[in-house]
C-alpha cells in the first residue's frame, strides 16, 4: 500500500491535476490513498475572508470564483462544492456579527479548502475511469488534542483511520492538514500540514512508502533562491530530514518524520513538475552513507533572549525554573546556549515573549534582540569529521559576520548559528561555498 500527497500547486490547476492523476494511475497495483492539500491560494483566500468577515466585511466571492473556474477547467459542475459555499457563507455572516476570529474558527474556515479540493479530485478521476471516493480525514478517525493551528493526533487516531479507509471503495482522496477534537471540533495541523496527515495516514494502514508530491525535486543543500549553486540530496536520515524540516527548510512540514519513523516507513519527496526526476528518500540511517554535510537551512524571524544572573552560580535548578517559565507560556525554544552566569536561547514566535520575559526579570536582567535569523548546518556524519566546526566559523570569519550565538549538541547533527538578519544570506552563501563546492 502506498500513500501519495499532493500539494498545492500539484493540484493548482487543469494541467497538474492532469499529472496527478496519471501518477494516481501508474500506481494503482500498489493501491494509493491520496492525501491532497488546498488548490493552491485557496487557504490564503479563506484565512483572508475569515478576517473581513470578522471586520464587518463578509465576501465569499473570491473562494467561489476560484473553485469553480477550477471546477469549469475540469468541466465538473460547480454543485460539487455548492454545499460547502454555503456552509461558508454562512460561516462568515456569523463571523461579521460576533466581531472577532477565534483560532477554533479560524481552523474550521481553513479546512474548507481540503474538503472541496477531495472532491474535484476525486470527482476528475473517477471520471477518468479510476474509481475514488473523497474522505473528509476528521471524519474517518483523525483525532488530535485541542490546539488549535497546530494540533497532533491522538493514539486512537491509527486505528481509527485503518478501519476507516479500509471500507472506503476505490481510491481514497482524503484531506490532508485537518482533523477534529474528541469534542467534536475541527482541528488543524498547521501549515503545509498535508505532509504530516500523509505520513499519519502511512503510519495506519502501513503503508511500504510514503511519496510527498511537491514543486521541487526533493531536498537542495540549501535553498535555491539564495545558493543558485546548490544541489538535490538524495538521501536523508530522519533525523537529518527532522533538523532540517524544523530549522527552516520548506520541502516538508516540520512534524512529518515522526510517525514515519515509529514505521520504518520511507518518505520519498518528488516533483510533480518533473516526475522522472529521482528526488529525495529519506529513511532510516542503517545503511545510509550521507555526506558529512547535507544541507545548510535558515530561518528568519529569530529573538535572542538573553538572562544574565548571578544566582546562577551553583544553585541546583536555576535553569529548571527557567525552563518552566517558557513552558508556562507555551513559548518553544531552539537554539541554548550557557555560560557560568547567562543563558541565552532562540525564539521563533514572539507572541507569548512579553509574559516571558516579565517573569524572567524575577529571575535576572533581561534583554531580546531582535532582527536575527538562525542558520542550522546539518550532517549525521558531522561527528565523524574533524575540523568542521573551524571550516564553519573561518568561512563565517572572510564574510565578515558577527556570530550572535552558537550551539552544537552533543549528538553533532545540527551545528547552529546565530547572525544579524540582514547578513544571514552572506552566511548561507559562504557556508555554501566552503562545505559543498570546494573540489
Amino acid at each position: 500500500m502506498l500513500v501519495m500527497k499532493f500539494g498545492g500547486t500539484s493540484v493548482g490547476d487543469r494541467e497538474r491535476i492532469d499529472t496527478v492523476v496519471a501518477l494516481i494511475r501508474s500506481r494503482l497495483d500498489r493501491k494509493p490513498i491520496v492525501v491532497c492539500s488546498a488548490h493552491s491560494g485557496v487557504t490564503d483566500l479563506l484565512l483572508t475572508g475569515a478576517r473581513r468577515a470578522a471586520a464587518g466585511k463578509p465576501d465569499l466571492d473570491p473562494i467561489r470564483a476560484r473553485e469553480e473556474s477550477l471546477l469549469r477547467d475540469l468541466n465538473l459542475s460547480p454543485q460539487l462544492v455548492a454545499d460547502d459555499l454555503e456552509r461558508l457563507d454562512q460561516m462568515f455572516r456569523g463571523l461579521a456579527l460576533l466581531g472577532e476570529l477565534t483560532p477554533r474558527s479560524l481552523d474550521q474556515v481553513a479546512a474548507f479548502g481540503e474538503r472541496m479540493s477531495v472532491k474535484a479530485i476525486a470527482a476528475v478521476l473517477r471520471k477518468r475511469r479510476i474509481p475514488a471516493t473523497a474522505v473528509d480525514a476528521d471524519e474517518a478517525g483523525l483525532v488530535t488534542d485541542g490546539r488549535f493551528g497546530r494540533a497532533v493526533p491522538l493514539p486512537e487516531a491509527y486505528p481509527l483511520l485503518k478501519r476507516s479507509l479500509a471500507a472506503v471503495k476505490g481510491v481514497p482522496v482524503v484531506t490532508g492538514f485537518i482533523g477534529r477534537d474528541k469534542d467534536g471540533n475541527v482541528t488543524t495541523l498547521g501549515r503545509s500540514g498535508s505532509d504530516y496527515s500523509a505520513t499519519i495516514i502511512g503510519r495506519a494502514v502501513a503503508a511500504e512508502e510514503v511519496e510527498i508530491w511537491t514543486d521541487v525535486s526533493g531536498v537542495l543543500t540549501a535553498d535555491p533562491r539564495v545558493v543558485p549553486k546548490a544541489r538535490p540530496v538524495e538521501a536523508l536520515t530522519y533525523a537529518e530530514a527532522s533538523e532540517l524540516a524544523y530549522y527552516g527548510a520548506k520541502v516538508i512540514h516540520p512534524a512529518t518524520i515522526q510517525p514515519a519513523v515509529e514505521k520504518g516507513i520511507p518518505v520519498r519527496i518528488l516533483n510533480t513538475l518533473a516526475p522522472k526526476a529521482p528526488g529525495t528518500v529519506i529513511g532510516p540511517a542503517k545503511g545510509r552513507r550521507t555526506a558529512r554535510v547535507t544541507s545548510i537551512a535558515s530561518k528568519r524571524g529569530i529573538h535572542l533572549v538573553n538572562v544574565v544572573s548571578g544566582r546562577m552560580l551553583g544553585q541546583p535548578g536555576f535553569m529548571a525554573t527557567v525552563f518552566d517559565v517558557f513552558k508556562r507560556h507555551d513559548v518553544s525554544v531552539d537554539l541554548i546556549a550557557t555560560s557560568e552566569v547567562s543563558i541565552t536561547v532562540s525564539v521563533d514566535d514572539p507572541e507569548g515573549l512579553p509574559r516571558v520575559t516579565a517573569d524572567l526579570g524575577e529571575l535576572g536582567s533581561v534583554t531580546v534582540r531582535e532582527g536575527a535569523s538562525l542558520i542550522a548546518v546539518i550532517g549525521e556524519r558531522m561527528k565523524e569529521a574533524s575540523g568542521l566546526a573551524g571550516q564553519v566559523f573561518t568561512a563565517i570569519g572572510a564574510a565578515g559576520v558577527p556570530v550572535l550565538a552558537i550551539s552544537y549538541g552533543a549528538t553533532k547533527t545540527n551545528l547552529q548559528i546565530v547572525v544579524p538578519t540582514e547578513r544571514d544570506h552572506d552566511v548561507v552563501r559562504a557556508l555554501h561555498a566552503e562545505l559543498f563546492e570546494q573540489p
